[in-house]
C-alpha cells in the first residue's frame, strides 16, 4: 500500500511540476477529462483569493459573477486567434467571468482542452514563444458576458489586458481577460505582462488590470493542476 502510495503521489508531483517520463505521461493524458470529472466549483470556485497577486504584492480577492456552459470553441475566439488555436482541436472549453472585491474590474478566465498529445502542446507553446502570440492584440480571447450580471457588458470593445498560457504538462490552454466594469471601450489593448512591467505607465497598468488578468489565471491554473494530481492519485489508490 504504501508502494501505491507513492507512486500515485509521484504521478501528481510529476503533473504541477511539469516533470518528464512516465509519471509526467500519465499526468498529461489524467488532465485531459478533467473538463467533465472535475466539479465546476473546483475549476472555477465562486471566491478566489490570491495572496500577493495584485499590485505590489497586494491580496486579491475574486468573486465568480457568471459560468458559461461548457461548449466549443467555435464563438468564443476570434477568427485569428482560433485559426492559430484550431491545430490542437478543441475538445471542451469552459469559461467563468470574475469581478475584484471593489467591483471595479472583470476578468474572464478559460480553460481549452485541445485534443492534441504531449507533441502537439510543445509545437504550440513553441510557436507562441518564438512568435510572440501571446502578446498581439489581434489574438486576444473574448470575454464571457452574461445577461443581467455585472458582466453584461463586458463585451469585445471593453478587452483591456489579457494573458495567454499554452501548458506543455496538460492538454489545456489557459487565458484571461480583464477590462472595467462600467463598461467602457478600450482604444488601445496591451497585454498582461507589459501592464505589470516596473515603470508601466498606462491604464491598465496604474489600474492593476495586468495583474487581475494573470493573478487569477494563475490561481486557476494551479487549482486544475491540484484537482488532477489528487484525482490520479485516488486513483492509482483505488484497488482493482
Amino acid at each position: 500500500m504504501l508502494g501505491i502510495g507513492l507512486i500515485g503521489g509521484a504521478v501528481a508531483g510529476s503533473w504541477i511540476a511539469g516533470d518528464h517520463g512516465d509519471g509526467a505521461a500519465q499526468g498529461f493524458a489524467a488532465a485531459a477529462p478533467a473538463w467533465h470529472s472535475v466539479p465546476v466549483d473546483t475549476l472555477f470556485p465562486p471566491v478566489v483569493k490570491g495572496a500577493g497577486a495584485g499590485p505590489g504584492g497586494a491580496d486579491r480577492t475574486w468573486t465568480r459573477v457568471a459560468v458559461a456552459p461548457d461548449g466549443g470553441c467555435a464563438d468564443a475566439f476570434d477568427p485569428l486567434l482560433w485559426k492559430v488555436l484550431a491545430g490542437t482541436g478543441c475538445r471542451r472549453l469552459l469559461r467563468a467571468t470574475y469581478t475584484d472585491a471593489t467591483q471595479s474590474y472583470l476578468t474572464t478566465v478559460g480553460l481549452l482542452f485541445t485534443k492534441a498529445d504531449p507533441a502537439g502542446m510543445s509545437a504550440l507553446a513553441t510557436r507562441f514563444r518564438t512568435q510572440h502570440l501571446a502578446e498581439r492584440p489581434d489574438l486576444m480571447p473574448r470575454p464571457y458576458a452574461a445577461g443581467n450580471t455585472p458582466a453584461a457588458r463586458f463585451g469585445d470593445d471593453q478587452r483591456a489586458t489579457w494573458t495567454i498560457s499554452v501548458r506543455t504538462d496538460a492538454p489545456v490552454v489557459v487565458y484571461a481577460v480583464s477590462g472595467w466594469a462600467d463598461g467602457r471601450k478600450v482604444d488601445t489593448p496591451q497585454p498582461a505582462a507589459d501592464a505589470v512591467r516596473a515603470g508601466a505607465t498606462t491604464a491598465q497598468a496604474q489600474s492593476g488590470l495586468g495583474d487581475e488578468a494573470q493573478g487569477l489565471s494563475g490561481q486557476i491554473a494551479r487549482g486544475l493542476r491540484q484537482a488532477v494530481g489528487s484525482a490520479t492519485t485516488n486513483a492509482v489508490k483505488r484497488p482493482t
